[in-house]
């Protein structure tokens, strides 16, 4: 059942009525990741392709919540396939999650189940930092197994030393193995995050809580935005530790969305627990444009 569940498309990965652009698209999750890589390209990527993005580009491209939206915005940049590589100044500009998010979509469409990740990276150049950062998870039917595959790494300006379509588990934490790492096993707080922690609250205890949520709905196919915020503290100061019941319901969160994951178990979890589920409204805090409240698809 859940292979069958993480084939079809949600709300978000969904082409729509622009399903007819996937029409040329090859089977290979590699090859998939590389098509990926050459139609997008992350805010933070420009001086790394030698390009700046306009500004109206770097604050609402990502803004994008919805694959239709992506492929709509491509499509007016550039309207040849979508195997074709594009300039930078073509290219959609967001972050990790909408490589993941359209990398999904594409090997979804060709029936390889798949799903996004949200977690931790430590190889964008932070010494012993686990930066923020959301994958692709597929199914590889040959070895009976989920593989990670970071569409971004693919012919890009990073270089690794692993194949970005099989990224070994201790280099991406999954949400609840960092939550663990944490809360079990004394992992400092502070080494999880999206700054180095000068940068204050985007780092932390707290801020594994909010990959959690947005992993467990991730599993369920709701795969929001980053800084979309709901559940349990989801929206509560920001500079106070968690309280001690959001603990508790993050340690039970965290048990399903590390390691092997229960599908019937993050399913229910999800559906029964109001602090975890997605609500149909969400508080955004767009990092360019501003704290609204957003009802979702």
């Amino acid at each position: 059942m859940s292979l069958a569940f993480y084939t079809t498309h949600s709300a978000f990965s969904d082409p729509g009525d622009l399903a007819d652009r996937y029409a040329d698209l090859p089977r290979d999750p590699a090859q998939l990741a590389r098509i990926t890589r050459d139609l997008l390209i992350h805010r933070l990527e420009g001086p790394l392709f030698g390009h700046t993005h306009p500004t109206d580009r770097l604050h609402h491209d990502a803004e994008t919540r919805y694959v239709d939206g992506i492929l709509r915005i491509l499509g007016r940049r550039d309207p040849a396939p979508l195997t074709r590589r594009r300039e930078p100044a073509d290219r959609f500009v967001g972050v990790c999650r909408d490589f993941s998010l359209l990398h999904c979509s594409f090997l979804r469409h060709v029936g390889i189940p798949a799903r996004i990740r949200s977690g931790f990276a430590d190889y964008f150049g932070s010494d012993g930092f686990h930066g923020d950062h959301v994958v692709t998870e597929y199914w590889d039917e040959e070895r009976a197994a989920w593989r990670l595959a970071d569409a971004q790494l693919v012919a890009g300006p990073w270089t690794v030393d692993f194949d970005p379509t099989d990224v070994p588990r201790d280099r991406f934490l999954v949400a609840g193995a960092a939550w663990r790492a944490i809360r079990e096993h004394g992992a400092d707080p502070r080494t999880f995050g999206l700054h180095p922690p000068h940068e204050g609250p985007l780092w932390g205890e707290r801020f594994v809580a909010g990959n959690v949520r947005l992993d467990l709905a991730a599993l369920n196919k709701v795969e929001t935005l980053l800084w979309d915020l709901w559940g349990a503290d989801g929206e509560g100061d920001q500079d106070l530790p968690l309280p001690e019941p959001a603990r508790a319901l993050y340690d039970r969160a965290a048990l399903v969305c590390a390691g092997e994951v229960p599908f019937d178990a993050a399913r229910a979890l999800f559906a029964e627990e109001d602090g975890l589920r997605t609500p149909k409204t969400v508080l955004c805090l767009a990092p360019f444009n501003g704290p609204s409240r957003v009802t979702l698809r």
